[in-house]
């Protein structure tokens, strides 16, 4: 495996601890809940609010350093939370739920094939005009209808992104290496990510076949509806 999947990436990233109080919050929509304040010790690395991502900016609808989830995932994390807590490991959250106007930015992103920024950290072995036709960026995301994340399973005592545990890529690396069985990752770090899955799926949750990250709550409240309500 090439050695830049595996390093820390020197990137400004919105590390966000749990006992760092948000903003006030708005008022969400009915059937929403603030993550932290439902789960109040899972960590948050909020990568879309900063500058720390495939885009290299903050990204549109993404107001605030808020995680927004609909209640019936909300309370399937805390229980896979409480579960894994006898292990000393948790959840580290890197997106929930996702306006509509944040995706369109990715497109538009996706559609300037000049801006290659970030391309040897996030997409090295993929063109840029490739993005949207092998469908890393889509036009329709699970997270805008608000019961999706993208997580990695972390110790309760870590203080920096960099002590999470080792998944063989980086959260959105753009590549076969993030499909959850790739055969260019180690067995350790397999292992990792097969623990992850294991205890996504024991409270309900579905995995993606090309991230190793993303989950999607099996019955989700609103499978048909995309929201665009603003993170604030």
């Amino acid at each position: 495996m090439p050695s830049s999947l595996t390093r820390t990436l020197a990137l400004p990233v919105c590390w966000i601890a749990a006992a760092v109080a948000s903003p006030a919050p708005s008022v969400l929509p009915d059937g929403f809940v603030d993550l932290q304040q439902a789960i109040p010790a899972i960590q948050l690395d909020l990568r879309y609010y900063g500058t720390g991502n495939f885009v290299g900016e903050r990204i549109d609808g993404y107001q605030a350093p808020r995680a927004i989830l609909t209640r019936p995932a909300a309370e399937a994390l805390a229980r896979i939370q409480k579960e894994l807590a006898p292990f000393g490991l948790g959840l580290k959250l890197f997106d929930a739920y996702r306006p509509q106007r944040a995706v369109e930015h990715f497109v538009r992103w996706a559609r300037d094939v000049n801006d290659l920024r970030m391309k040897a950290e996030f997409y090295p072995g993929v063109e840029k005009r490739d993005l949207l036709k092998e469908g890393y960026i889509a036009e329709k995301s699970s997270h805008s209808r608000g019961s999706t994340v993208d997580v990695t399973l972390v110790p309760l005592n870590a203080t920096r992104p960099a002590q999470a545990l080792d998944m063989g890529t980086p959260f959105d690396w753009f590549g076969p290496e993030s499909w959850p069985n790739s055969p260019a990752v180690t067995p350790v770090q397999r292992a990792h990510r097969l623990l992850l899955r294991m205890v996504m799926e024991k409270h309900g949750f579905q995995p993606y076949a090309q991230e190793w990250w993303h989950f999607t709550l099996i019955n989700e409240p609103f499978p048909g509806t995309y929201f665009d309500f603003p993170v604030q």
